[in-house]
């Protein structure tokens, strides 16, 4: 099997699951988070199933942060193969909500923490991988970026936050415009749009006992919240070889929300 370099934004929830199946699979693992704890966590979890992973903490909003990230990887393991953007918040503590009450805190900072991240982490990513050559299949690098099915598929009741679904639709537009730029370059770039799952920023959904309810019919093939496992799963799989001629792509994984 060979062995791949992977960055994860993120130390928790769906990046905590990824980090752990990527590392399984015997693969380089470098991971962030701005909450050190987190990142304690993780690392502490993965000695117990005997992995290992590098990380830093650091707040991803501060472009010396994303510079050092990649720097540090690079000079670990001298490339990186793929790059999975999970980070990123909810802003409803901001101001975030209906687009005739958002606030201009709560639109920036979630636009800043959620889109502006990805963009600097693909931005220095592509530099290291337009840099290197290619694997044993031809390719420079693969990219993940974390969009949500709220970006194509609203819930005005429940999930009524406009700063957060721009965010989310924003990512998937770049994810194209920059797919279809690296393409020659045999870099992939791809998007991942989960529905409703288990995650330390979907607590106060997963909390309310009348969204759980709703997510039975909204989510019928889980007939409940996804687990963080389920949308991991599908990343490695968008991160992997098996993948290697898909890109440009958003995967929906929500278990039936957008066709319910």
């Amino acid at each position: 099997m060979k062995c791949c370099v992977f960055i994860i934004t993120g130390a928790a929830g769906i990046a905590a699951e990824t980090v752990k199946l990527l590392a399984g699979k015997g693969h380089r693992v470098f991971f962030v988070s701005c909450d050190a704890r987190h990142c304690e966590t993780l690392a502490d979890e993965l000695q117990v199933m005997q992995l290992q992973a590098d990380f830093i903490t650091g707040d991803l909003t501060d472009e010396r942060v994303v510079k050092k990230l990649v720097s540090a990887c690079v000079e670990k393991y001298g490339r990186i193969d793929g790059l999975f953007n999970v980070a990123g918040i909810s802003g409803r503590k901001f101001g975030d909500g209906p687009l005739h009450t958002c606030s201009i805190e709560g639109w920036q900072t979630t636009l800043n923490n959620n889109l502006t991240t990805q963009f600097q982490m693909c931005k220095y990513v592509l530099n290291q991988m337009l840099a290197q050559v290619p694997d044993e299949n031809g390719m420079r690098g693969v990219i993940l970026n974390m969009a949500s099915v709220l970006a194509f598929s609203p819930d005005a009741k429940n999930f009524n936050a406009i700063a957060y679904a721009t965010s989310k639709g924003a990512i998937i537009s770049m994810t194209k415009s920059a797919a279809a730029f690296y393409a020659k370059d045999r870099i992939r770039i791809n998007a991942i749009a989960p529905g409703l799952a288990l995650t330390n920023m979907s607590a106060r959904a997963a909390g309310n006992d009348s969204i759980v309810q709703f997510m039975e019919e909204k989510q019928p093939l889980a007939g409940t919240v996804m687990s963080a496992g389920d949308i991991a799963r599908s990343a490695v799989f968008l991160l992997g070889a098996d993948a290697g001629m898909i890109t440009g792509q958003t995967l929906t994984v929500d278990a039936g929300w957008s066709i319910s």
